[in-house]
């Protein structure tokens, strides 16, 4: 019979997830998130097993809480041009949010030392690609009816809006005038005839 665990996974889980969100994978070292989730190194190792087994961990949970928020924003409007507009004003609230890191956890994870961790890697690319649906789906409804041209590219356009977004994620923690990035984004959205 498998020893109780002696602490609150979840909560140490939550803890991981923000230290992993502030820090990055590579610049958050073990000692960090042994303090932050209150637990020793045995039962570090004996309930996570390593730091990338963490890591994609916190992954998933960042995907359960923060990106269900925005993927629900993107997807409750009537209408794709509506979702992708709730969608980024659900980023940029959560951004103006004074205790959010300035920074997208799945966006960080489009660096070397992540990719380069091939669990961490399909799971990063999978999310990136089930985005890239979402926005595509929406995007396809509204041609189907008629509320985009017969020839917009969906993909293409989905493709775009993400391409924007890592940008952003990459950009935001020297852009701190909302009302800037507000008139980026309706630039784009304009141009892509959102």
């Amino acid at each position: 019979m498998g020893r109780k665990l002696e602490f609150d996974y979840d909560k140490a889980i939550e803890k991981a997830t923000y230290l992993f969100w502030q820090k990055g994978y590579t610049n958050t070292s073990l000692r960090e998130l042994l303090k932050v989730m209150q637990i020793g190194e045995g039962s570090f190792y004996n309930s996570v097993k390593s730091k990338k087994h963490l890591y994609l961990e916190c992954l998933k949970h960042y995907s359960d809480t923060v990106s269900r928020r925005r993927l629900n924003a993107l997807l409750a409007p009537a209408t794709g041009k509506e979702g992708i507009r709730a969608f980024f004003k659900a980023v940029l609230d959560e951004l103006d949010h004074p205790r959010t890191p300035r920074v997208c956890l799945m966006a960080g994870s489009l660096s070397g030392d992540v990719l380069d961790e091939r669990d961490l890697r399909l799971y990063v690319v999978a999310e990136m690609e089930t985005f890239i649906e979402c926005l595509a789906q929406r995007l396809e409804a509204d041609r189907t009816a008629g509320k985009l041209p017969e020839g917009f590219d969906v993909n293409a356009a989905a493709q775009m809006i993400l391409t924007y977004l890592q940008g952003l994620f990459r950009t935001i923690r020297i852009l701190h005038d909302r009302k800037q990035v507000e008139k980026q984004l309706e630039l784009l959205l304009t141009g892509l005839g959102l």
